[in-house]
């Protein structure tokens, strides 16, 4: 059984608050149970944030434009940006809050100016943001750490894939490579999972996962069962939040169910073979059928077909060892409509 690795986004869902950002990460460490069979479940096994570097983020005319929402922590979308970004030694302090609770850290980093983090800490993986696949110098700068990598696809084609793993391979090739679709929430009809089996054919040299964008649980589960080794989804402490990330997250019971289903099916997958389970040998001694007779028989008769039919229970002889029956003699006699045994043959 593979282990998916789980990555809960916390992106800034934080709302800025280094507080709000440990409470998402408490979370996500709850122990995780399938009530059915008493199974402890491995829980999420890593958290992200982002960083930005608002030097290097947008244009002037669209940082200074007023950013008028509900979702607005700020006049301007500057200024809204800005609440929202927690400093390195914020970062820093997640990182080790959630080191703590024996997770992983993944860190997005949006600029090359971000990389002042890495004085501080040096996080599990690196992420690159589906936007920032074709930002070619930022992923350079990136790759030449030699952290390993975290690729999104979800503005991507295969051209602008395959120069971002040209960029990074000449520095390593420890990276991963997640399916993606860039709209928030994404359309059912828009998601196409079978992506992930195109990019295990053509990129099978790196890991492939998913970060979904979907409402709901399902999606997860069945990309796991696709072959997805890695799974990203946007978590958060409360959906009804202020944030424009907030609604299209799961809240605590959504990332419970998600974690319990994820890690229900990659039991469920078991091995590439077709075999009779121990667990189904009560059951089929039970309800399989066994040469039986059809008509009352006695003591010398000898067996021929037409004597025979088959009935419940499934510990007798099974038709194709019908000439283990025909042409016996019978010891014993047989009421009509009961399984006969070796017990009873001559």
């Amino acid at each position: 059984m593979k282990s998916t690795y789980i990555i809960g986004e916390i992106g800034q869902n934080h709302n800025g608050s280094v507080d709000i950002a440990k409470l998402i990460v408490d979370l996500v460490r709850r122990p995780v149970r399938e009530e059915t069979f008493g199974l402890e479940l491995k829980p999420i096994d890593a958290v992200k944030l982002t960083k930005r570097d608002l030097n290097e983020e947008l244009s002037a005319s669209q940082m200074n434009r007023i950013y008028d929402t509900p979702n607005s922590f700020g006049r301007t979308y500057g200024e809204h940006r800005a609440f929202l970004e927690l400093s390195d030694e914020e970062h820093f302090e997640v990182y080790k809050y959630a080191k703590s609770k024996g997770l992983d850290f993944v860190e997005t980093l949006c600029a090359k100016g971000c990389l002042s983090l890495l004085k501080l800490f040096i996080p599990d993986y690196l992420k690159v943001a589906s936007r920032d696949l074709t930002n070619l110098p930022l992923l350079e700068a990136m790759a030449e750490t030699k952290i390993p990598i975290i690729l999104s696809t979800g503005m991507a084609g295969k051209k602008e894939l395959d120069e971002a793993l040209e960029t990074i391979t000449r520095y390593h090739s420890n990276i991963s490579i997640l399916h993606c679709v860039s709209q928030y929430p994404t359309q059912p009809d828009n998601l196409n999972l079978n992506t992930i089996l195109y990019l295990k054919e053509h990129y099978g040299q790196y890991k492939i996962g998913f970060s979904d964008h979907t409402i709901g649980i399902s999606a997860p589960s069945i990309a796991v069962g696709m072959g997805a080794e890695i799974i990203e989804k946007h978590i958060t402490i409360d959906r009804h939040m202020k944030g424009t990330d907030q609604a299209g997250s799961l809240g605590p019971d959504g990332v419970y169910r998600m974690v319990r289903d994820i890690r229900i099916a990659e039991r469920w997958l078991g091995v590439k073979d077709l075999y009779i389970d121990k667990s189904v040998a009560s059951a089929r001694e039970k309800l399989e059928r066994s040469i039986a007779t059809l008509h009352d028989m006695k003591a010398g008769d000898v067996i021929k077909e037409e004597d025979l039919h088959m009935l419940s229970p499934g510990n007798g002889f099974k038709w194709d060892q019908l000439n283990e029956v025909v042409g016996k003699t019978l010891i014993n006699n047989i009421p009509a409509n009961e399984v006969i045994y070796p017990k009873d043959l001559k």
